[in-house]
């Protein structure tokens, strides 16, 4: 799973990761989404956190709308839904650090951001 990570890392951002640690698994009701296009997904997302990257960062023209780095709390309200719940998490987890991370779980769990530049 580290690869298949490291390689939509690189194809959607133009960054290599060199080091990767596992944030969460999610799952559930919230992570079922239907697209503006009809496309209707259940995502079962594995999530990443990479604070150790290189490369230059560039956004993958028809995958990718936008590229920036955010703290915390200046997450933007637009956020692509499937990935809202990874996103909250981690940064409740960088805003409260004495409050833990949920465990790694099956089923539904708050969800961390895709990538932890």
């Amino acid at each position: 799973m580290e690869e298949a990570a490291r390689r939509e890392l690189w194809e959607e951002t133009g960054l290599i990761a060199h080091r990767l640690e596992l944030f969460g698994i999610f799952s559930g009701p919230e992570m079922h989404y239907v697209y503006p296009n009809g496309d209707e997904v259940s995502n079962v997302d594995l999530v990443f956190l990479c604070r150790d990257y290189g490369g230059t960062l560039r956004a993958q023209p028809g995958e990718v709308e936008d590229l920036r780095f955010f703290a915390p709390d200046e997450l933007p309200e637009r956020l692509s839904p499937p990935i809202v719940k990874p996103v909250q998490q981690w940064a409740q987890s960088k805003l409260e650090p004495s409050t833990p991370a949920a465990p790694v779980q099956d089923g539904p769990t708050p969800a961390p951001p895709a990538t932890d530049f």
